[in-house]
């Protein structure tokens, strides 16, 4: 009997997911659940059969630049990819897929949870009720936004961002509005009654919520910025599923701080697991530590994603979700 192919996994995953990996292949888990260094990412590619990170693993250049690696596929846990060089990865004979479709849904749901909490002041309420400041109702106490029948701005209408439109429209009876630097099939737009815009600023200027869907990388990167924020209306909220990469963090702290909107509702951030110190210091900024695929469904099928790209490559075939 031929022996299992070697596999590492760069984090904890869930635990159903841990032991079928056991049973299929000859697997290393990170036990310690502790982020591993390039130099360790670098062995990992010597040592094994096929190598497993997370959006939390920057696999650049350096970590890809090994000289006969063992490993000929890098089969990320997440839809994002922009934290592996691509590029490199590609003229370095590595196979990179990601696992996209099963967390579209759970990820829109997140960036609904964050308009509304930004727009009706959660985190500042809770915080006050926490704090033991709360003095009781009065009419002019906390006023936040109207979300309902407002117009819901997507930026990146590919299938989380589609998700989130679905739900603003439906759910909230928002107007859809959206940017999308590739074209959307009509029938697309058309569930959800949504409107294109030819540019990102028009999205900007119209949208009393923007929603970002876009892939990070160098393409995106500061997309969001102080011109583009000026452009948002002082009521307006920004919402960011997407890579903490896109938006300026600077700037968006300024903005928030200026009133130049109204409120932010943030899941991902630059260099995270940092946040940017003025947006700590922003009330009107909701924060939450990367929870857009965080449940126990989603988790579990990002997972098995991850399983169908490795059983396809070892029997030879192509896997679906290849990205590079």
């Amino acid at each position: 009997m031929a022996d299992k192919p070697k596999v590492l996994v760069t984090r904890r995953w869930p635990v159903a997911v841990e032991d079928k990996l056991k049973e299929l292949y000859d697997v290393t888990l990170n036990e310690t659940d502790v982020p591993m260094t390039a130099d360790e990412m670098r062995q990992a590619l010597m040592d094994y059969d096929a190598f497993c990170p997370t959006v939390s693993d920057k696999v650049d250049a350096s970590v890809l630049d090994v000289s006969g690696a063992r490993a000929k596929i890098i089969a990320s846990y997440g839809v994002g990819y922009s934290h592996i060089d691509t590029e490199a990865a590609r003229k370095a004979g590595f196979v990179v897929t990601n696992t996209p479709e099963v967390l579209s849904n759970c990820t829109a749901d997140l960036a609904i949870t964050l308009m509304l909490a930004a727009a009706r002041r959660i985190g500042e309420g809770e915080r006050e009720v926490r704090s033991g400041n709360w003095t009781g109702w009065r009419p002019t106490h906390m006023i936040g936004t109207r979300v309902s029948g407002g117009t819901f701005g997507v930026l990146g209408f590919g299938r989380i961002g589609r998700e989130a439109a679905r739900k603003a429209h439906f759910g909230f009876d928002m107007k859809v509005i959206y940017y999308d630097a590739f074209p959307v099939k009509p029938e697309l737009a058309a569930e959800t009654r949504a409107e294109a815009r030819g540019s990102i600023e028009d999205v900007l200027r119209e949208a009393d919520v923007v929603s970002l869907h876009m892939p990070g990388g160098k393409d995106n990167y500061h997309l969001i910025n102080e011109a583009r924020l000026k452009l948002m209306k002082p009521t307006a909220i920004l919402v960011n599923t997407a890579r903490g990469e896109v938006v300026d963090a600077a700037a968006l702290a300024a903005a928030l701080q200026a009133g130049t909107i109204a409120g932010a509702g943030l899941d991902v951030y630059e260099g995270e697991p940092k946040v940017h110190p003025a947006l700590l210091e922003c009330e009107n900024a909701v924060l939450l530590p990367h929870l857009g695929s965080a449940t126990k469904s989603t988790r579990d099928d990002m997972g098995w994603r991850v399983l169908e790209n490795l059983e396809a490559f070892f029997k030879g075939e192509a896997p679906r979700d290849r990205v590079a």
